[in-house]
């Protein structure tokens, strides 16, 4: 525990770094995932194409090759940006895939005669899936959802891997590599963020879900 106490300052740091990561990748795979879930059950074939193969080829793909596309293909296609953003750009296109999978079938989960009511009413397409659709799915969709988010602020580690900088993956290998501390206790500090970060969003989730699960 000495290591983590004279190193307080640098693994707090990391840590509002790593919760950054956590909170954008959040936002971003949401906002994706979310129009991605309404592409699949689009009435506009290209829509459903698209998104459908968007899914199996990213949920096929390991975490690590869609990282090292955004920061080292994406360049050579003239696309030049930090580290940073090519690193949760990936995290953020990797997680929406799994976040459209969780609200395709929570909206999948609604009884199709709310969905034909809401168009006999003459509600369109967009309206009657967001006014009456997914107002419903949603209660069927935290759980899984929840898991995915867990699943990406663990998955965040990996992104400390390209050359983000700050994060509690970089502090780790900054003290054991550049300052010589033993790996165990450093490794512990790191797991100790990690775990700062994970815990208190599960919690919330389990609030959310019982919530839900009283509003049935």
């Amino acid at each position: 525990m000495e290591v983590i106490a004279e190193n307080f300052d640098l693994y707090a740091r990391g840590f509002l770094r790593t919760l950054g990561i956590c909170l954008w990748g959040t936002v971003g795979s949401l906002a994706l995932g979310s129009l991605l879930g309404a592409f699949r059950i689009s009435p506009i074939p290209p829509l459903r194409w698209f998104a459908g193969a968007y899914v199996n080829v990213i949920r096929n793909c390991p975490l690590t090759v869609v990282l090292f596309f955004c920061a080292f293909g994406l360049p050579e296609l003239g696309i030049n940006q930090s580290y940073y953003r090519f690193a949760l750009l990936g995290l953020i296109l990797y997680t929406a895939a799994f976040v459209c999978e969780a609200v395709r079938s929570g909206i999948n989960a609604v009884p199709a005669g709310q969905a034909e009511a809401a168009r006999a009413l003459g509600l369109t397409f967009s309206q009657s899936l967001r006014l009456v659709v997914m107002p419903q799915a949603l209660r069927s969709v935290v759980p899984p959802l929840g898991s995915v988010i867990i699943a990406m602020f663990k998955n965040s580690a990996i992104v400390g891997a390209f050359g983000v900088g700050g994060e509690l993956f970089s502090v780790g290998n900054q003290l054991t590599s550049a300052e010589g501390y033993a790996a165990l206790p450093v490794l512990t500090g790191v797991a100790i963020g990690y775990l700062l970060i994970t815990i208190p969003a599960g919690i919330a989730l389990g609030v959310i879900e019982r919530r839900v699960a009283i509003a049935r």
